[in-house]
């Protein structure tokens, strides 16, 4: 119990230390060459759409198949070609960041060739991610600096599972913040019958936001940092967990912890945004969940109409009694505490 309490102590001068009472404003580059975005042009100009010809399709959130079909990032369409027809478009870092992962077989994964960058500076620290590559620059290696605007990779059509027509080649981006670095324990429970091939960096443990919504607040200067931007997303989801478990989340992402308490950590109360990302976490004592048996989960409040609508996405399950927290909130939360 000792070194529990040492370790909490420690886990919360660390909360302290590294929450900026005020953000950096960054600075980007547009992951690829296109300017339409820079020069406010409605988003037909710069969004790849699916077969569907609907523009919103591949734009981020519960767009795709009538809205039962979640997509993680945003789709960005070349604007040039090659001889052939494929995209000539070069694929540029838009923040300084470390590479973290690259994925050079196209069969490895849904996003076919794939690179993920982190980025330290930014607060929180997230990710960017860099989808359906054609090929990824010369030298490129896992662990490498990158700059702002470096080129990383060719714009392709890459795909594990399905082909991407040359006529929809594009650019898969994402911004979003890596679930747990228990990750693999908890894909080895869930025996999918398929090894991990891409450690930290799988899909299934990155939470992606909706990076045009992030640069459109950015351009407008609502927000100069990605902080600001998780403290303004509304909740779709309050729910407490009873354990004393300090999920390694928050060590990572310091600054979405609400406020620090000298006693030990009983358990969390933890916001989630619409699409089930955890944004919001507040530490609680013994008595916030005095009653709660060890490792239960309580929903506290929900957007009833919000949540209902999202068709792609099960946040809450709905009773006469009460309401329980729904299949893909139940699956971050394993993921998170190492929930069985």
């Amino acid at each position: 119990m000792k070194s529990f309490a040492l370790f909490a102590c420690a886990w919360m001068a660390s909360v302290l230390a590294c929450t900026p009472l005020r953000s950096q404003r960054l600075e980007f580059a547009w992951p690829t060459p296109s300017t339409a975005w820079l020069e406010g042009k409605s988003i037909e100009a710069y969004i790849q759409p699916t077969a569907s010809g609907e523009t919103t399709s591949g734009c981020f959130g519960c767009v795709r198949s009538g809205g039962t079909q979640f997509h993680e990032g945003i789709d960005l369409k070349p604007v040039k070609r090659d001889r052939r027809g494929e995209p000539a478009d070069s694929v540029f870092a838009v923040l300084p960041g470390i590479v973290r992962h690259i994925s050079t077989r196209s069969g490895d994964s849904s996003y076919g060739r794939y690179i993920v960058l982190e980025h330290p500076e930014a607060t929180p620290a997230v990710y960017s991610l860099y989808a359906h590559l054609a090929s990824v620059a010369v030298g490129l290696k896992r662990g490498d600096p990158v700059e702002r605007g470096q080129t990383i990779a060719l714009m392709g059509r890459s795909a594990g599972g399905y082909t991407i027509p040359r006529e929809r080649a594009h650019l898969h981006f994402e911004f979003g913040v890596m679930v747990t670095r228990e990750f693999q324990s908890w894909y080895t429970n869930r025996k999918f019958g398929s090894p991990n091939d891409h450690g930290l960096w799988n899909g299934m443990n990155l939470m992606g936001i909706d990076a045009l919504a992030f640069f459109d607040a950015f351009r407008s200067k609502r927000v100069d940092n990605f902080a600001p931007y998780f403290a303004e997303m509304e909740a779709a989801v309050r729910i407490r967990i009873a354990t004393r478990r300090i999920p390694d989340f928050t060590q990572r992402y310091p600054s979405l912890v609400s406020r620090q308490t000298e006693e030990l950590v009983a358990g969390w109360e933890i916001s989630l945004n619409s699409t089930g990302l955890p944004f919001r976490w507040t530490p609680l004592t013994a008595t916030d969940v005095m009653g709660y048996r060890p490792d239960e989960v309580r929903v506290i409040d929900y957007n009833a109409s919000g949540t209902k609508a999202l068709r792609c996405k099960s946040l809450v399950a709905v009773t006469r009694e009460n309401a329980e927290v729904g299949r893909d909130v139940q699956t971050v939360l394993q993921q998170l505490f190492g929930l069985r």
